[in-house]
């Protein structure tokens, strides 16, 4: 590039990028007018109470003139919620916030929206929808963990694979309801060789108990040497001073994703608009890493991120084939 080039390109870029915070003031003025006359905002989420309330605080101290309220059960039990209102010919929820089967379920029945929010840019791609029907806020990491009075560090494993060793047969704990894991795997690696691995990792005779929280409570109680379990709850309990640390080295580490989203016939667009670019924003991401989950904007988790982790984000549109997944996992671990 000769130095007239670079010359204009170094008069042009800063109007250019006045122009553009410009157009994002003016777009955050028209949803701020707006969101005044709405008044009030309603969140449908899988989220726990206690994460609620900390966001919602920080959201009110931000636009105090927005009432913001919620309902939150798990995901089927939203989206099933949704439908039945839909059928009564009411829509009640602004933004929704449930797993990616049930947005995927959602997008699909046109309960949603596209908004392409401007903070959407900084969410690679995996981790926010093409059309514009969502973003993911939040991440659960789905690794090997392991007690460490039972398992020197090693010792543990380092892939998928190592979990085949004998030695391990027994010793293994995993959630009985891992279908978009087993889902994510067959993507990942194709289905020959996830299918063959799976068959062999049930050959180890693994435990089945019911959630990876639970899982995670026993391993660091020494029930197991080893299980499938999400690293910020590993992190949190380290913290705690529980004897337990996960893998970092798997390939891949599926990612279970959290959209939001705005509901196609949203009572309050404009409050539902303002509060997705604003969780979807560094102010809002860092205040998800304060609650102690992973944010899915880079930049945020400094130290989840120094990992180099290999992440696979679970694609929302396995929800379509989710129920062959789930008989082909309860056949292949639960016989």
């Amino acid at each position: 590039m000769g130095w007239f080039a670079i010359l204009m390109l170094l008069l042009l870029l800063p109007g250019a990028l006045s122009t553009s915070a410009r157009a994002q003031d003016s777009h955050t003025a028209r949803l701020i007018d707006g969101a005044k006359k709405e008044g009030s905002l309603i969140w449908y989420t899988s989220t726990n109470v206690e994460d609620i309330t900390r966001i919602f605080a920080a959201f009110s101290k931000r636009y105090p003139f927005i009432k913001s309220e919620y309902s939150n059960a798990g995901s089927a039990r939203l989206y099933n919620r949704i439908l039945n209102e839909s059928r009564a010919g009411k829509i009640f929820f602004d933004v929704v916030a449930v797993r990616g089967v049930e947005t995927y379920q959602l997008v699909s029945g046109g309960f949603l929206q596209p908004y392409l929010s401007s903070e959407a840019a900084a969410y690679p791609a995996g981790f926010k929808d093409a059309k514009g029907y969502w973003v993911d806020y939040f991440d659960s990491y789905n690794v090997i963990g392991y007690n460490t009075k039972l398992v020197a560090k090693e010792q543990a494993p380092k892939s998928w694979d190592d979990l085949l060793d004998a030695k391990w047969k027994g010793k293994i704990a995993l959630d009985d309801e891992m279908f978009s894991w087993y889902a994510a795997m067959s993507v990942a690696w194709g289905r020959e060789r996830a299918q063959r691995y799976m068959r062999a990792l049930a050959r180890q005779d693994i435990q089945l108990r019911s959630g990876q929280t639970l899982i995670a409570q026993l391993m660091a109680a020494g029930e197991f040497h080893l299980g499938m379990v999400l690293a910020h709850r590993i992190e949190r309990m380290k913290k705690q001073g529980a004897p337990v640390e996960w893998v970092t080295t798997l390939d891949p580490i599926t990612v279970s994703l959290h959209p939001i989203a705005v509901a196609a016939k949203a009572p309050h667009p404009n409050a539902a608009k303002l509060f997705i670019d604003y969780l979807l924003s560094k102010e809002g991401q860092q205040l998800v890493l304060t609650i102690g989950r992973t944010p899915s904007r880079p930049g945020i988790d400094s130290e989840m991120q120094a990992k180099n982790l290999k992440l696979f984000p679970v694609p929302p549109e396995l929800g379509e084939q989710y129920g062959k997944y789930l008989k082909e996992f309860r056949d292949i671990f639960q016989q």
